[in-house]
């Protein structure tokens, strides 16, 4: 699955990317690493020649409770195998995609009781994107619309099922070809679409740091293998 993201690029980096317009009032600030879990404000691309700014975790527009954490937390992410089964997300199907930027993600390990961090990047691409879907609900409390959207995932590829070793999931990376197929809604998926393994670099990291309130800073980013992770490291 994937339950924690990046987006260290600046407003002109994503601008020119996407070839979009970043409006003014979206922060330009670098997230090194935001959990899904916090709901974080996230840039993200859609047809629309601006980039948007929505929530992570989506709220389908149905939902009628007062608590959207009844529901966000259970859709930070989507199976692309079921996303024309579940009631979440059935109505976005080919419709309301978009693409959610990124510059690497985390995912943990398990190694019976323990736990390992991973820090994975695309290593052509130093922004690239997860496919999303998107939907519009209306804050009961503010009486006003608010965006938010979900991460579509699908089987892992080799490196992710050895990382990623008990679902075995991994978020969709979409290849810049494949991006305006995604946004169209034209897009076929098949196990050929899967990023390959050997696309992907991953490497431990500061288990310490990322439990911390500290996690949100550079050196999340940076190698680390502390005792525990030597004895079960993936690439020695």
């Amino acid at each position: 699955m994937c339950y924690a993201n990046s987006s260290t690029s600046v407003n002109i980096d994503l601008a020119k990317r996407y070839q979009k317009v970043v409006p003014e009032l979206i922060p330009d600030k670098p997230t090194f690493y935001a959990s899904g879990f916090d709901h974080p404000n996230w840039r993200i691309v859609t047809t629309d020649p601006q980039i948007q700014q929505m929530n992570w975790g989506l709220v389908p527009f149905w939902f009628k409770g007062q608590n959207r954490l009844d529901v966000s937390n259970k859709t930070l992410n989507a199976r692309i195998e079921t996303l024309e089964e579940r009631s979440s997300f059935k109505h976005l199907w080919n419709r309301q995609h978009c693409l959610v930027p990124s510059t690497g993600f985390f995912d943990w390990q398990h190694q019976g009781k323990n736990r390992i961090p991973y820090f994975i990047r695309c290593k052509d691409h130093e922004l690239f994107s997860f496919a999303g879907m998107y939907d519009t609900w209306m804050n009961p409390h503010t009486q006003t619309m608010e965006q938010t959207f979900t991460i579509v995932t699908c089987e892992a590829n080799e490196l992710m099922a050895e990382i990623h070793n008990v679902k075995k999931r991994m978020p969709l990376i979409l290849t810049p070809e494949l991006e305006g197929d995604w946004l169209s809604g034209n897009f076929q998926w098949d196990l050929s679409k899967r990023i390959s393994s050997d696309k992907l670099i991953a490497h431990t990291i500061n288990k310490r740091l990322i439990l911390s309130s500290q996690a949100n800073s550079p050196e999340i980013h940076k190698e680390f293998m502390d005792d525990s992770q030597r004895q079960t490291n993936l690439f020695d």
